[in-house]
């Protein structure tokens, strides 16, 4: 299962089907059900990732202010480093931004 901007999605392998859902119960309602009563389900919900520019939208900063933090060692501990940048659980920047009293509020 991964969230999307609209909701959640989820895909049963053997049976190469997909479900769009509102939320992350409904998702998982629809895989059982399309599953089958008997079925057994493995359950992998990937967390939403955030890069540097995604970030700095959360925080409502601008990317120069998040990378400042990063240096400084006073950022939440990165996920990956890939060849693209650093790549952060979207949950640890939205803790942050809380414990700071700062960042925009999700609608």
């Amino acid at each position: 299962m991964t969230e999307t901007r609209g909701g959640w999605r989820g895909r049963l392998l053997d049976a190469d089907l997909e479900v769009h859902a509102s939320s992350r119960a409904a998702c998982l309602w629809r895989l059982r059900r399309a599953a089958g009563p008997d079925a057994v389900l493995t359950v992998e919900v990937w967390p939403a990732l955030v890069g540097v520019a995604e970030a700095a939208a959360l925080l409502g900063w601008d990317r120069r202010r998040v990378i400042t933090y990063v240096d400084r060692g006073s950022f939440p501990e990165p996920l990956a480093r890939l060849a693209s940048g650093r790549v952060w659980r979207r949950e640890d920047v939205q803790a942050f931004a809380r414990s700071r009293g700062s960042g925009r509020r999700r609608r």
